[in-house]
């Protein structure tokens, strides 16, 4: 069976489709490509799918979460094998102008560690989205995509890791989560320790990874705005956040939350970054849809290995 074959036949949901990829860019970088190219224009069509979708009244005896859901994986795997045939030729647009860059081994290996699907909202990547569209803009124009500026880390992302490592990994003993993993997760919430949650006073909660104060919360609490994803839509609302004495407490509670949860059950002990970030997404951390692809984009980004090696 050819790859392009196997690609079409292969269900949309398989989570062993990144760790694949992954692979074959390891292995074979221009083979990689054009399998990367291939689900890009999956998601592509998958995104006008959608669209033709939301514009269908929905109303019906048979219409519930349940049929939208399948209907919506349907879409998905027609989207998949149509993207793995090339008939529609986005593919070949996509790897011609991304193979003109010559893309390095690091970099082949950052695209392959995107997640290719995520469960929940579009199921698109929005990072995949982004750059699909800066490829087919540069396409259209013939004109180089601008270049990353590349260099060292800032001072505030080495402070941020250098503040958060040793509770990081004590919280790492009692999950069986890679410390930096959760030096991850604690810079996605927190902007790298720019924007956390903070007293009327202008002190710090301590509260590095967003959670909420429930009912069961008897500590103090800070409310503050937030947003939250409905359908898919942004909105602002003001929601209660529990605070901390320390840091140290907070990765205590965070540990204590993903281990005493039974949602969390898949979260506990993944080992590969992507992994840990689609089953955060999975157990309803958040609601933003695209919180795995930011997440992973973190964990495999040169940033953390830069601020944690620093």
């Amino acid at each position: 069976m050819k790859a392009d074959e196997i690609a079409a036949s292969r269900f949309v949901l398989d989570m062993k489709t990144a760790q694949d990829l992954r692979t074959r860019m390891q292995q074979d970088p221009k083979a990689g490509l054009q399998e990367a190219a291939r689900q890009f224009e999956g998601m592509f069509l998958q995104m006008v799918m959608k669209s033709m979708r939301d514009a269908t009244p929905a109303d019906g005896p048979l219409n519930s979460d349940a049929t939208r859901f399948y209907t919506s994986v349907l879409d998905q795997q027609l989207a998949s094998q149509l993207g793995a045939s090339g008939q529609l030729g986005f593919a070949r647009l996509i790897e011609k102008q991304l193979g003109r860059y010559g893309a390095t081994a690091a970099e082949n290996s950052a695209v392959a560690s995107m997640p290719v699907r995520t469960i929940g909202g579009d199921g698109i990547p929005a990072g995949a989205i982004q750059g699909a569209a800066r490829v087919f803009s540069a396409g259209a124009s013939e004109t180089p995509a601008p270049q990353v500026p590349t260099g060292p880390v800032s001072q505030s992302a080495q402070d941020f890791a250098a503040r958060v490592w040793s509770h990081a990994v004590d919280a790492s003993r009692s999950t069986g989560v890679p410390a930096h993993f959760l030096v991850a997760h604690a810079a996605l919430e927190s902007g790298w320790g720019k924007s956390e949650i903070r007293r009327s006073d202008g002190s710090t909660t301590h509260n590095l990874f967003g959670i909420k104060a429930g009912r069961g919360w008897q500590g103090d609490t800070v409310e503050t705005m937030t947003t939250e994803y409905v359908n898919g839509e942004a909105r602002q609302v003001r929601e209660k956040f529990r605070a901390y004495g320390s840091y140290a407490e907070a990765f205590r509670d965070y540990a204590r939350l993903l281990t005493s949860n039974p949602r969390f059950s898949g979260v506990l002990g993944q080992q590969d970054g992507t992994s840990f970030a689609r089953s955060l997404q999975q157990s309803g951390y958040a609601t933003d849809p695209m919180y795995a692809d930011k997440l992973a984009r973190i964990i495999n980004g040169g940033t953390l290995r830069q601020a944690l090696s620093g």
